[in-house]
């Protein structure tokens, strides 16, 4: 079920008045209601991947529940690699098992050796990467005695299908969301106002913003071949705020929904295109994964300690890992070796902590290094997405070859829809313009239009809302459901 279908629209507040007014009695009867939702939300995509969420639930469950009381390290071991295994073992099968099939068989070729096999036509479960890091927080956590393990399957049940945030995130800690589904929930107008005005957002930034870009980035990119470098770079920005707004648009859609029901999710985007440098970029892009690689990955492999090699090899192996974790695709691990060597020399010179505050806090302009900072920060991220869009790694460089070469400085070509296109690029700099404004906050309209008069706020409510109906067009997917 998408978030921004008719289908969501008449699910969303059934399930609210339903869990607010029928089952508000009982905690366990409101953490039920909220497993039989989520799973409904999740099989209205296809039903049968729903044993894959029920599966999962009842080993991580089980396992959290025997680690309680085992004291001897080495089964608390195998517990836990018994988690490790049958979570990514499912997580790898159905994502990378041609990838690696495809791959294995090119290898061979390359010697000299033909090999057949046929390829499986696997369907991507929506959402198992998501779900599958977030069951796995709770059973590291249990094991690093971090977190009680619970004994109300109800309540962990609800934890690992929560379907506002359950197939793009952010990705939930055992820590942060578990605990919640312990304590009876009251309601709240102004949390539940605030998630709505979030919710708005988040769909601006989807069907008004994302899908949009998604258009014209899609002609650009499926004739690259015939278009010179100026228009293949306004293709590569067009899809850097496609990719931000559907992505932190469905992000914000998730908390805002969450908000609704009397639950806190963690921010997953902290405006990252402000940032003055790679480093805090990835402070402010899809932070709750990038938290959980730092967490359960970067730091067990020594993190920034040790010498420079140690350093060098654990920024290669996060990064790379979190480009493979993007797709089954030598596009993606490219795009993580990039910002691994983007990254690299602010690390190496010990920077990587320099920009921590917000950008011109307080103030309504950056200072002239702070604007340089986010310029050459902005440009190199814009390099990295054209190989996370690109098809394949060919694609990507004669892509890159051409915006570098000559014709860059060629007036652009517009496939078609000339029209459209300047719409959309004077669409985007107004929301850079709000987003701008709004940075300080969790969101860009979430302190900023409550100074406002009440009409005047109502006025802005009533110009997203038109603008969101205005734009709708046929329902596009978010692009992180492929992931």
């Amino acid at each position: 079920m998408l978030f921004n279908s008719i289908d969501f629209a008449l699910f969303l507040p059934i399930i609210f008045l339903f869990y607010w007014f029928v089952t508000n009695k009982s905690l366990k009867l409101q953490n039920f209601l909220l497993v039989v939702a989520s799973y409904i939300f999740y099989g209205w995509w296809d039903w049968r991947f729903l044993s894959l969420i029920l599966f999962s639930t009842v080993v991580d469950y089980t396992i959290g529940y025997k680690l309680k009381s085992e004291e001897n390290q080495l089964k608390r071991q195998i517990l836990l690699w018994t988690s490790i295994v049958v979570n990514l073992g499912f997580l790898g099968f159905f994502k990378y098992y041609n990838f690696f099939l495809d791959n294995f068989i090119s290898v061979f070729s390359f010697f000299g050796t033909k090999l057949s096999a046929n390829a499986l036509n696997i369907i991507l479960p929506v959402g198992i990467s998501f779900y599958t890091f977030q069951t796995l927080s709770y059973t590291i956590d249990v094991y690093k005695r971090k977190l009680d393990p619970t004994s109300d399957f109800i309540a962990f049940a609800a934890f690992v299908s929560f379907f506002p945030q359950l197939v793009a995130g952010p990705i939930e800690r055992a820590t942060n969301l578990l605990p919640q589904f312990y304590k009876k929930r009251q309601f709240d107008y102004n949390k539940a106002v605030d998630g709505m005005r979030q919710i708005l957002w988040g769909l601006f930034k989807k069907i008004v913003i994302a899908d949009n870009c998604a258009e014209h980035a899609n002609l650009i990119f499926s004739n690259s071949e015939d278009l010179n470098g100026s228009t293949l770079f306004l293709g590569a920005l067009f899809f850097t705020f496609q990719i931000y707004g559907d992505f932190s648009g469905y992000s914000d859609i998730a908390i805002g929904v969450s908000r609704l029901f009397g639950f806190n999710l963690k921010q997953n985007f902290a405006f990252p295109y402000f940032s003055r440098d790679i480093a805090e970029f990835w402070r402010r892009w899809h932070i709750s994964l990038n938290t959980w690689f730092r967490d359960y990955l970067y730091i067990p492999l020594g993190g920034s300690r040790g010498s420079k090699w140690i350093k060098v090899r654990n920024t290669f192996i996060i990064f790379t890992v979190s480009g493979f974790w993007h797709g089954a695709n030598w596009t993606f691990i490219i795009w993580g070796i990039l910002n691994a060597l983007f990254f690299l020399p602010i690390m190496l010179s010990n920077n990587n902590r320099k920009n921590i505050s917000i950008v011109a806090q307080g103030r309504t302009f950056p200072g002239f290094k702070d604007f340089i900072g986010m310029i050459v920060t902005f440009l190199l991220t814009v390099f990295a997405w054209v190989f996370f869009r690109a098809e394949n790694i060919e694609q990507a460089i004669e892509v890159v070859s051409e915006m570098v070469s000559a014709s860059f400085f060629e007036l652009p070509r517009f496939v078609q829809n000339r029209r459209g296109a300047i719409i959309t690029i004077v669409l985007v700099c107004l929301f850079v313009l709000i987003e701008w404004n709004g940075r300080e906050s969790q969101y860009a309209i979430a302190n900023s239009l409550l100074k406002k008069r009440r009409i005047m706020r109502w006025g802005y409510y009533l110009i997203i809302i038109f603008l969101i109906f205005w734009f709708r067009g046929e329902n596009q997917d978010f692009i992180y459901f492929q992931f």
